[in-house]
């Protein structure tokens, strides 16, 4: 049992530090929020199941459920209006420059 809690701990410290990378080292604001929902609540859900698993107790248990319904219905429906927030401001598109060409940001000069 404890070899599971360790690897649900370590897992999910892994993948919030890749949703925290994520936000750092992505070029564009979407793929950010990409990074944060998908990486961050796969993270944030494997440390509660340690959590859980770990006391065993009903009243526990209950609330890591609970924790883990608000997060999996709110953080899709948060990425999803930002996304649109951003997108009704006009944000431009990041947009990968082939280093072939003298174009910047894939526009022609």
């Amino acid at each position: 049992m404890e070899f599971l809690i360790s690897a649900c701990l370590l897992t999910g410290t892994f993948f919030t530090f890749v949703a925290a990378l994520g936000l750092l080292r992505m070029p564009d604001i979407y793929m950010r929020i990409h990074a944060a929902t998908k990486a961050g609540t796969v993270g944030i859900g494997l440390t509660l199941l340690a959590v859980a698993l770990f006391f065993l107790e009903t009243a526990v248990t209950s609330r890591v459920v609970g924790i883990m319904l608000f997060i999996l219905m709110t953080t899709p429906a948060s990425a999803h209006l930002l996304g649109k927030i951003i997108l009704s401001s006009n944000y431009r598109m990041w947009c990968k420059t082939d280093p072939e060409s003298d174009t910047e940001n894939g526009n022609q000069e």
